[in-house]
């Protein structure tokens, strides 16, 4: 193992706080893991890592070294890559983590098409609603949905995702077609869809056509999910409306099975991102894939 690769596991350890999971990260042992970083404190001079049983914390002299490990794996990556920019080829292993529906519908069905660009890109895919945390999780990028609360991470924004209003045809002859949010009060329920954040039940929202304030509205409901799967299917079933993006539906409206309502009155369209640590930055592997990903996105954003 050289010298590089020692910095290497130091600083995913460091930023994982934990040799188990940096060496689950890295695909190594743990004690080659551990033994690196023993290396690499008797090559250095210095005490790096604070190790309990629990926890691993940087010293004063750790702290000093990620900082530079950080700017030295940079570099080093830069340079393995200047002649392979050439050829805009992707090389390694990337983690990315995206919404479920979003590698459902339409990150998994194009990804033979960025494999076949790039055959020596391996893709490490995992797909939640629940927020990821990059830097303990040893994800490199990860896609977000909706309002970001302040980090340290770098936000790319890729545009707004417009939102509309779905009902079964089942639900809309038992309880009418609403056309405006006034009709909802009469008899209408909807899917409840939990906050992943709060876990409280999300308001019915809307914006009255060409205006820019949003409205909400507590309209009833007789089952509440947390997942997207499960909110589409619950609305299938005729148990009530639902908000939700037109990608993740589209192919239940072409077929039918879902029928889009009050047109006009679309909950306010979301924002969609992608988020990533400082020091992936120069990636060659994560450009290409935030580049071919803005391209996937593009015709579901709002214009």
């Amino acid at each position: 193992m050289d010298r590089i690769d020692r910095y290497r596991i130091f600083v995913q350890v460091a930023e994982m706080g934990s040799f188990i999971k940096a060496a689950h990260a890295l695909e190594l042992p743990r004690a080659t893991v551990s033994a690196a970083v023993q290396q690499l404190e008797a090559q250095v001079g210095a005490r790096l890592l604070h190790r309990t049983t629990r926890y691993v914390n940087l010293t004063a002299d750790g702290a000093q070294l990620l900082a530079r490990a950080r700017a030295l794996l940079a570099e080093a990556e830069d340079m393995e890559q200047m002649f392979q920019a050439r050829v805009r080829q992707a090389v390694g292993q990337l983690r990315i983590d995206v919404p479920s529906r979003i590698a459902r519908r339409l990150l998994a069905p194009a990804l033979p098409g960025l494999l076949r660009s790039h055959p020596a890109l391996r893709l490490v895919l995992g797909s939640s609603d629940r927020t990821v945390d990059l830097v303990q999780e040893g994800v490199d990028c990860v896609v977000r949905i909706g309002a970001l609360q302040e980090s340290s991470l770098v936000v790319r924004p890729l545009g707004r995702i417009a939102l509309i209003n779905c009902a079964s045809p089942a639900y809309l002859r038992e309880h009418g077609h609403p056309e405006v949010p006034a009709d909802l009060v009469q008899g209408h329920w909807a899917v409840g869809y939990a906050s992943p954040h709060t876990g409280r039940e999300l308001p019915w929202s809307y914006v009255e056509g060409g205006g820019e304030e949003e409205q909400t509205l507590a309209l009833p409901s007789r089952v509440v999910v947390n997942n997207a799967e499960s909110y589409i299917a619950c609305c299938e079933a005729g148990l009530g409306l639902i908000q939700i993006p037109r990608y993740d539906v589209q192919h239940l409206l072409a077929a039918g099975s879902l029928v889009e309502v009050m047109p006009s009155h679309r909950s306010a369209s979301m924002p969609v991102g992608l988020l990533y640590s400082h020091r992936r930055q120069r990636s060659r592997r994560l450009a290409v894939f935030i580049e071919w990903f803005e391209a996937l996105m593009q015709p579901y954003l709002e214009s």
